[in-house]
């Protein structure tokens, strides 16, 4: 009994590492993608060589700043802070866990109930999120600068494996 106990806590372990691990990523994705839709549309930056060409020309090209490299750095710097306004839902059913904000964008009130709520959980939310930011960088650059669908499913659970709980489960040898 105590060897088939022993066998099943990795298990356990790592299944909940993963939940904080893709709940950290999809919170990011949500928070990015936030952020990018508060700046406003018309808003550029120039972005090229700025220096004079033999022909007088420069390459400058003026792009979307909402969705610059720049300004998607500047953001994955800070992003992570916003975990601090996220809380952790257990489902009753199959004890997985998924991470939600509490205070939401606008200030409307939300609903907390079976959400826990405090420093462990923030701290570690906040630190698997600054791991994923900072070994998915190039990633979350390359899908938040052009407009793409679904990028919380693609780069959460395709690219990155992080939330593709079915793969990793372990199944018995027929």
């Amino acid at each position: 009994l105590a060897l088939a106990l022993a066998s099943l806590l990795p298990t356990a372990g790592a299944r909940r590492s993963q939940d904080l691990h893709c709940g950290a990523c999809r919170a990011l994705v949500d928070e990015l993608e936030w952020e990018i839709a508060q700046v406003d549309p018309r808003k550029t930056i120039q972005m090229g060589s700025f220096r004079i060409n033999p022909d007088g020309s420069q390459s400058v090209v003026e792009v979307p700043y909402a969705r610059s490299e720049a300004h998607l750095t500047e953001l994955l710097e800070r992003v992570c802070e916003k975990m601090k306004e996220y809380g952790e839902k257990v489902d009753p059913a199959t004890h997985r866990k998924s991470y939600v904000r509490v205070i939401s964008h606008d200030g409307t009130k939300m609903d907390l109930s079976g959400l826990k709520f405090d420093g462990d959980v923030t701290s570690s939310l906040k630190f698997a999120c600054e791991s994923i930011a900072e070994e998915y960088e190039d990633e979350l650059i390359e899908f938040l600068s052009h407009e793409a669908e679904n990028v919380k499913d693609r780069l959460c659970s395709k690219r990155t494996d992080l939330c593709d709980h079915a793969l990793h489960i372990p199944h018995d040898e027929l």
